[in-house]
């Protein structure tokens, strides 16, 4: 395992960092995580050197950080920095930052949180911190001697972010959105570099864009393997090109499968500052212009915006869609069946556009407006 500089803290960041909202499921429901499956990966990931897990507070239906403390029970728990995140669109008042707060620690079975993140923060929630006195709470946590450092995670644009950065002296870390496909979009490259120049360590979350960037659509797969340079899979090119960089701390990769970790543990180990040529840097250009040009919605299958409160399955009727729209293939066959057989309120058909959904979804996606192109296309006829 290769291991980085990471802001202020007095120790080196794993390059691979596990993120834990994507553990492998034993049916269709997020919340009923295989454990055992589950556990031997993240036990399998520490034993190889990985030492920053991360979850939070929503993920797997609140399983997530159950499953991941007791994963790290029977000495992991010493080899790691644990981070989860405080639920920011559930804070109403003062109370409720203690009470959340004191419920995941309960959930994690474990009296300190290395870090915690204040959770998606922009536009809209952003208020919040100050109303309900957020960091004075947590600066009293930490003096409580329950978490260790304060870090925020960001779905928003840049502007924003500068100016949560600049607001708070005690930030230690900031995780934001960032891959090569989203270089301008949200925080983007600008706020890598700023986080960094003011001393943060620095996260990267969604480094394959939901797994878009793992079977990239024909024209992006085209650009990364027709190049007289070192042939990588897709996933390695998306790695590598954020490691690359001198102000990454941290990537995270949300591992389902045993393979999964396998490969990005290998990947993690052939990473360094630097180390891509300029003709390989050329190759990831060209893939992130042809990314450019794919008219996909840019779900990466997050789930903030569930449940739905009238049913509808948002992010497993974008994903059939963008299999249609963007990647063709089988998938304009198949995909259109795979609507027909769920249950009718999952449609998005179901959809009566009341946008709660909206307020939750970090990618600012319309999904009202989004949902009748979405039946149009898989099930109007």
């Amino acid at each position: 395992m290769q291991y980085r500089s990471f802001g202020s803290f007095d120790f080196e960041a794993s390059a691979l960092g596990f993120g834990c909202m994507r553990l492998p499921t034993i049916g269709d429901d997020p919340a009923k995580i295989d454990e055992p499956a589950a556990t031997a990966m993240l036990r399998h990931a520490i034993d190889q050197g990985v030492n920053y897990i991360d979850t939070a507070y929503p993920y797997h239906g609140g399983m997530s950080e159950v499953v991941v403390g007791r994963a790290l029970k029977d000495g992991y728990r010493e080899r790691v920095k644990l981070v989860t995140k405080l639920p920011l669109w559930m804070v109403e008042n003062v109370e409720d930052v203690d009470r959340l707060l004191n419920e995941q620690l309960e959930r994690l079975d474990d009296g300190f949180i290395d870090i915690y993140l204040v959770h998606n923060i922009c536009r809209s929630l952003w208020p919040i911190v100050e109303k309900c006195r957020v960091l004075e709470r947590l600066e009293a946590a930490k003096a409580a001697g329950k978490i260790g450092q304060i870090g925020f995670s960001f779905h928003d644009c840049y502007d924003l972010f500068a100016e949560v950065v600049d607001s708070y002296d005690g930030w230690a870390l900031a995780q934001i959105q960032y891959n090569y496909a989203n270089e301008t979009m949200q925080a983007g490259t600008k706020g890598l570099e700023y986080a960094a120049s003011k001393g943060l360590a620095t996260v990267i979350m969604e480094p394959l864009l939901g797994g878009c960037l793992v079977t990239p659509p024909p024209s992006v797969a085209e650009a990364l393997l027709d190049a007289p340079v070192k042939k990588r899979a897709p996933v390695e090119w998306a790695l590598q090109w954020l490691w690359n960089k001198p102000e990454v701390g941290v990537v995270l990769s949300g591992m389902g499968e045993m393979c999964q970790v396998e490969e990005n543990l290998s990947y993690a180990d052939a990473s360094g500052v630097g180390m891509l040529t300029e003709a390989e840097l050329a190759v990831v250009a060209r893939a992130a212009e042809a990314h450019a040009g794919v008219n996909a919605i840019p779900c990466t299958s997050c789930r903030y915006c569930m449940p739905c409160p009238h049913g509808v399955d948002i992010p497993h009727n974008f994903n059939l869609f963008n299999g249609v729209t963007t990647f063709g293939g089988n998938q304009v066959v198949l995909n259109p069946i795979i609507y027909s057989l769920l249950p009718e309120e999952s449609r998005a058909s179901g959809c009566v556009g009341c946008k709660v959904c909206e307020e939750r979804c970090p990618q600012g996606i319309e999904i009202s407006a989004w949902m009748p192109k979405v039946h149009e296309e898989l099930g109007a006829s």
